[in-house]
Order: structure tokens, then sequence, then C-alpha cells
């Protein structure tokens, strides 16, 4: 898809426009957030993004459209994964309930520009390397098959470690112990001090940088074109802070999802494989657009419907074994028999 310099300018006015108006309507006054406020802006996403896709399928033609919704759903689904992180770094700092909305916000713009940044590195080394399909591919498969071992390993990580920018900003910058409102620093005995709001932030922010890790090369093996990569990125990242207070109850139920993700991550890797053997002349398959759409969707649905019967049984166990009486149990009659003596 050929993009001019004039469209990119337009499409990232466009999304800063779309930004500011989320931040002044419904994010300029810090409040706890509703399921009904969450899922509308939800749906306003979803439907932005859809809206987009449309654009692309008018002016652009079936292919790039295609791209872009694989792309999206891609992106969406991998960026769910995030918001078990974001839920132990909110805990981690002790963010008060109303000013979640706010550090999600500007978390999300500091992922967002960090991600840019490594779209571009990407479509720069993809231009100039076509070998790194290869690298690609061998990466997600090896992501895919490390997501299946921690899934069947257990527990989730129930607590999270600060990266070393943080550390490093937190040994450079004294800052203070608790929160005065949403202002990044203070002035206190006549020292410039950085407020915890600032540090959880860029832990939001800097912390995505390693979803994206395995997320941008997902993608660019769904389309190599740097826009459609940027645009599907900031439609997925930009309702990733609605989701995170619409489906925050969810997140737990969904105990199939690194399965599920794990599929896509190497499907997709296959994918890039079979890619880069066919650009080196080799007659193999390729996997289409249409097809890695519908795989996609697929796992997700299906993952997605395992995961809630999954809970939805082991919350009737969990429910039935707690109403088993206890005079009815061998060891309750052993402790009455006990009494009575």
């Amino acid at each position: 898809m050929d993009v001019s310099l004039t469209l990119w300018v337009l499409t990232i006015l466009g999304l800063c426009a779309l930004v500011a108006a989320d931040f002044f309507i419904g994010g300029r006054k810090p409040h706890e957030v509703s399921l009904k406020e969450a899922g509308v802006w939800t749906a306003v996403w979803m439907a932005l993004a859809g809206l987009f896709g449309l654009g692309l399928l008018l002016f652009g033609g079936g292919q790039p459209a295609g791209e872009f919704f694989a792309g999206f759903i891609t992106e969406k689904s991998l960026s769910v994964d995030n918001l078990f992180v974001f839920v132990l770094i909110m805990a981690k700092f002790s963010v008060p309930s109303i000013y979640q909305q706010r550090v999600l916000m500007v978390g999300v713009l500091i992922a967002l520009v960090l991600r840019a940044v490594f779209i571009g590195a990407g479509a720069a080394i993809i231009a100039n390397f076509s070998w790194i399909f290869y690298l690609f591919g061998a990466f997600l498969i090896w992501t895919a098959w490390k997501l299946i071992q921690e899934a069947r390993g257990g527990e989730e990580e129930e607590e999270f470690e600060e990266n070393r920018f943080l550390k490093l900003v937190e040994r450079r910058f004294p800052s203070t112990d608790r929160y005065h409102g949403t202002k990044l620093f203070i002035v206190e005995n006549g020292k410039r001090l950085m407020t915890p709001m600032l540090i959880v932030m860029l832990a939001i922010g800097t912390t995505d940088v390693l979803f994206a890790l395995d997320s941008i090369p997902a993608i660019f093996g769904l389309t190599q074109d740097p826009y459609i990569v940027f645009t599907a990125n900031a439609f997925a990242l930009m309702g990733l802070r609605q989701l995170y207070f619409l489906i925050g109850g969810l997140l737990r139920k969904l105990v199939h999802l690194s399965y599920g993700l794990s599929v896509i991550l190497g499907f997709i890797g296959v994918k890039l494989v079979l890619h880069a053997l066919h650009e080196s002349g080799v007659a193999v398959p390729e996997i289409s657009i249409p097809v890695s759409l519908g795989v996609i969707c697929a796992v997700l649905v299906v993952t997605t419907i395992t995961s809630l019967r999954a809970s939805a049984n082991l919350a009737n166990s969990a429910k039935e074994s707690a109403e088993i009486p206890e005079a009815r149990s061998p060891e309750g009659e052993r402790d009455k028999e006990n009494a009575r003596a």
C-alpha cells in the first residue's frame, strides 16, 4: 500500500485528536471508572477501528483492509495479556482507584510512542534484510512454546518486579512516598521531588515494551506495511485503558488465554518461516490473510469459551465442596464422638 507523507501526517493528527477527545470527555477529571463508562468507550474504540478498516477497504482494497483487521485482532488479543501485568503494577504501587484511569492513559501513550520506534526499526530491517523473517518466525515459535510451558507450570507471577530503567530513575531522582493528586512533581522543602504517579506511568509504558518484543514480529508476520502495522497497534492500544476496567474481573476467568495466544504466535511464526522460504525461491505454500484472520478469530473464540467453562466448573466444584456438612465427613463424626467422651 503506497502511503504518502500527507496521509501519514493526517493519520497521526487524527489519532492525536481522538486521544485528546478521550481525555477531555472521559479522563480529564480523576474518578472511578464504572462498567457502563468502560463499556461505552470500549465500544467507541472498537467502532473507530472498524470504520478505519472499512476506509482502507474502500480506498485501498481488500488486501490492506484484511491485513489491518488481522493485525488489529492479533494485537488486541495480545494486549489483553498485558492487563494481567497492569493489575500487578497497580497493586505494587498502591494506585488509588480514582487515579488508575489517568495512569493508564499516559502509560499507554508512552507505550505507543515506544512501539512506533520499534515499528520503524522493524520496517527498516525487513526492507534491507529479508532473512530476518526466519529470525522472527523462530522467535515467535519459541515464544509460543514458552507460553505453553508457563501455562502448564501453574500460577501466574504474583509480584511485579521493576525493570532496570525504573530502578535507575528512582535512584537518580528523589521521590515522595505518597500521591499528590495527579501531580508528577512537587516542591517540598525547596527540593523538586518526583511523585509515585510518574513512576507508575513509566512502569506501565516501559513494561509494555517487553510485550512488543513478540507482538511486533507477530504483526509483521501478517503484513509488512508499516502504515498498517502502526495503525493496528494504535487502535489496539488506545482502547486498552477502558478494556482494563471492563474486563478486570474477567481476567482471572480466562484460564486458557495463554494457550490461545501460544497457538496464535506459533501459527504466525510458521507463516513467517513459509514466507521467508518463499522469498528465498523455495516452492512452499503461503498462508493467505483470510485464512490467517479465520484461524486467529477461531482460536480466540474457542479459548474464551473453554476458559469460561473451566472457570464455571471450578467455581461449582468449590461451591459444592463448601456445602458438604462437616458432620457428614468422617473427621466431623470423629470430632463429635471425642467431644461427647
